[in-house]
């Protein structure tokens, strides 16, 4: 994933913090729209991944296996999750450590900029970006291929968010972690596989053998994917489920405040 240019609109901005934080995050936002390969791997890769499945027949007959729903209903949520992984361990990363690695970071110290205004724009941004995917995605399963909107709207909701802000807090520990974008990158791709895996993108969780899908439901990916299903079935998501995310959520959060460096 290349890494962004700096934003030279927000050392001119004004000095009131609420104008200079504005500042950063349109220059930001702008800089993130000319970035085609954070947007694809965001808001199309879900989407085409859930086209190429749904136009396969068999995924559109209805599978005892997983209770009388069809693989295409089941994998709606992973493409969810998709979008997330892919915004919150590929695309947001190399770009805080771009900043941190080219000195942007430090030099901004020296002006009415906050290094953390920066951060909070870019967990912002793709944050916005994250739930847009979500969109596209619940438009594009109830349109092409007939899947039912989520039912328990409330427990959808709050594992939606929980899983969102997961998915930033572990990119924000990999950015407070790695010093280059390269590294920050070979990071970004380590993880991404396993957090597929975890999410079902080759076998939805409902359908992995009891010991597995128990492991698997211990990851915050996991735990995300079996949480969006349960309540886009109607059923509120899982208390367990729930308590893996919230964990995940904290502990990561916590990890990537105390370890992240500015220079």
């Amino acid at each position: 994933m290349s890494t962004v240019t700096a934003p030279t609109t927000a050392a001119a901005a004004p000095a009131d913090r609420a104008s200079v934080d504005r500042a950063v995050l349109k220059a930001e936002f702008t800089l993130f729209r000319r970035e085609a390969g954070s947007l694809i791997g965001i808001l199309l890769f879900p989407v085409a991944l859930l086209v190429i499945l749904g136009s396969i027949p068999s995924f559109r007959e209805a599978d005892a296996g997983l209770g009388g729903i069809r693989l295409v209903d089941a994998y709606v949520p992973v493409t969810v999750l998709l979008g997330m992984i892919a915004g919150g361990i590929q695309s947001m990363p190399p770009i805080i450590t771009g900043y941190r690695e080219r000195g942007i970071l430090r030099r901004m110290s020296t002006t009415p900029v906050r290094p953390t205004a920066v951060l909070g724009a870019q967990m912002g941004i793709h944050g916005v970006a994250v739930l847009v995917s979500v969109a596209v995605c619940l438009t594009v399963g109830r349109i092409a291929f007939d899947v039912a909107l989520p039912r328990q709207i409330a427990g959808y909701l709050l594992a939606l968010v929980l899983s969102v802000v997961v998915s930033l807090a572990l990119g924000a520990l990999i950015a407070s972690r790695a010093r280059t974008t390269k590294i920050s990158n070979a990071i970004g791709s380590v993880v991404f596989f396993p957090a597929m895996f975890c999410a079902g993108v080759w076998l939805p969780v409902q359908t992995m053998p009891d010991t597995l899908a128990h492991i698997v439901e211990l990851t915050s990916f996991g735990a995300a994917a079996q949480a969006l299903n349960q309540a886009a079935a109607g059923d509120w998501p899982a208390w367990s489920h729930l308590l893996v995310l919230a964990v995940w959520a904290v502990g990561l959060t916590g990890m990537a405040a105390r370890w992240f460096r500015w220079e």
